[in-house]
Formats: C-alpha cells, structure tokens, sequence
C-alpha cells in the first residue's frame, strides 16, 4: 500500500514539473546550393545540375535558373548556358571535353553569391566485362558481379545502362519498363557498414538485352566524396551505421555536392540464353 502511495506522489510530482514551451521556427530554412557536376573525356555536351536543398523526404528540389555557369582551364574558359530555360540544368558547348594534365575550375554566380570548386582528372582503365546469371523463378537474368568493390590503387565508378526494348515480347512497352541504370563502385577502402549495408533490388532483364557498361576513373577526393555519400544513404540503415553529418565537397562554403572530372572507358555486350 505505501508503495502504490509513493508511485502515485512521484507522479503527481513529475506531472507538476512539466512546463509548457512555445519553440520560435523560422518559416524557411536557408536556401542551400546543390551542385551535381561531372565533366570527362567525351566530346559531347557536358550538363551541371543547380538545385536549391530541400526540407522533406521525397520532395522535388527546385531548380537554380538564371546563374552564370563556367568552366576554365590554364587555357580556356567555357559559359554554360541554361537548356533548357528554369529548368537548372547548364550545358557545356557540344565541342567540349575534358583533358589529363589539366586543372578545372568551376565558376557559380547566383544574385550575389559566388560558389567555386576546382578538380583534375586521372587516366582511365580497361577492364573485365560484367557477369550475369539466370534466374531460375523467372529465367529472367540479373547482374552478378561488375568489379571488386575493393581496390587499393584504382577507385572507379561504374554506370550500367541496361536496355531490353527490342528483346522479343518487349518491343511495345514503355520505356520505362524496358530500361534500367545502375551504380556500382570500386574504393580502396572496405567499411564496415559497406559489408553489412541492407540488401539492393536486383534488376531482372531477357535474353537479347544490350548492356553498356561504362568505367569513370576517380581522384582520391571525388572517391572520399562518394565514400561519405554511400555511409549516408546505401550503406545506411544496415547491421552497423554512422551518425548522420554533411558530406565533405570541394566546393566553396555555401555550396554541396561535388565538381568531378572523369576519364571514361566503355563496352557493350548482348546477353545470351545460358543453359
């Protein structure tokens, strides 16, 4: 009885102790600077993504327009325009590719802010065609292995476009469900949470589907960037996990993501029945 008396004063204690707080929230968090660009060797059309951060899962981020975009080296100067118009996406001319030996830097002017960030660019690889192995519940087939996702000397992102549109039975679907684009990456180093991060969703895809599959070579600071990117997202949420912190970036203050230049090599390769 005196152990429900005492149970019964210590809660009337603990409810006379709260107190109500009126927390002041700024309406609008500070607009922050998002910048996804990769230039390479290619002679193409090179795009930078400008996007403002947004303050919700899953919420579409509003596009930078207007912004004064360049790109120089030791020995030219590229404007980038904005194609198409508010859309935020800057587009080198169609001449333009980057080059070994040299160093980039990237030039952002929004109203009256300037973001800059510098790279440079290492020689790309050859490399070993990717695996794949049939399903035996759909006889559909799915990628099995790319590279080693460990290498000490040669860091590598690997881009996998995946395109059954004109395998037999799918010739008149939508594109969307005949086309697939995957990341996979090589890092010298081998973190925990890598090894033990939650399982990705296989791609299923037929016989007669055309797989380029295409290497980017990487500076050791484009690599950390990545590394940090996937201990915050892919890796997250697995048997051992970080704290969650901002991504490092090379780019000035204000400014997140990263400026990369990559050398790239490429093959193709159709995949056949396997008995």
């Amino acid at each position: 009885m005196r152990r429900i008396l005492f149970l019964t004063g210590l809660i009337m204690i603990l409810q006379g102790c709260v107190k109500e707080v009126s927390w002041s929230l700024k309406d609008e968090l500070p607009e922050k600077l998002i910048v996804d660009a990769i230039i390479t060797d290619e002679v193409k059309m090179h795009k930078i993504l400008l996007t403002y951060a947004v303050s919700e899962l899953n919420q579409d981020p509003k596009p930078v327009t207007g912004a004064s975009v360049m790109i120089s080296n030791e020995d030219s100067t590229w404007q980038l325009v904005e194609t198409p118009l508010n859309s935020g996406v800057y587009g080198t001319p169609p001449s333009f590719f980057a080059r070994l030996n040299k160093n980039y830097t990237l030039l952002i002017s929004v109203g009256n802010k300037i973001y800059t960030g510098k790279t440079s660019m290492i020689s790309g690889s050859v490399f070993s065609e990717l695996r794949y192995t049939r399903n035996e519940e759909n006889n559909l087939y799915y990628v099995d292995w790319v590279a080693n996702a460990f290498d000490a000397e040669k860091a590598a992102m690997w881009e996998l476009l995946i395109d059954w549109s004109l395998a037999p039975g799918y010739e008149y679907l939508d594109s969307v469900e005949t086309h697939a684009r995957m990341l996979f990456y090589t890092l010298p180093t081998l973190d925990v949470s890598e090894v033990f991060a939650p399982r990705m969703q296989s791609v299923f895809f037929p016989a007669g589907t055309i797989i380029t599959e295409r290497r980017y070579s990487l500076t050791p600071e484009h690599t950390e960037f990545i590394r940090e990117m996937l201990l915050e997202t892919n890796w997250a949420g697995g048997l051992f996990t970080i704290a969650p912190a901002d991504v490092g970036t090379n780019l000035s203050d204000g400014a997140y993501g990263f400026f990369g230049a990559c050398a790239v090599t490429e093959l193709s390769l159709i995949v056949t029945p396997l008995e």
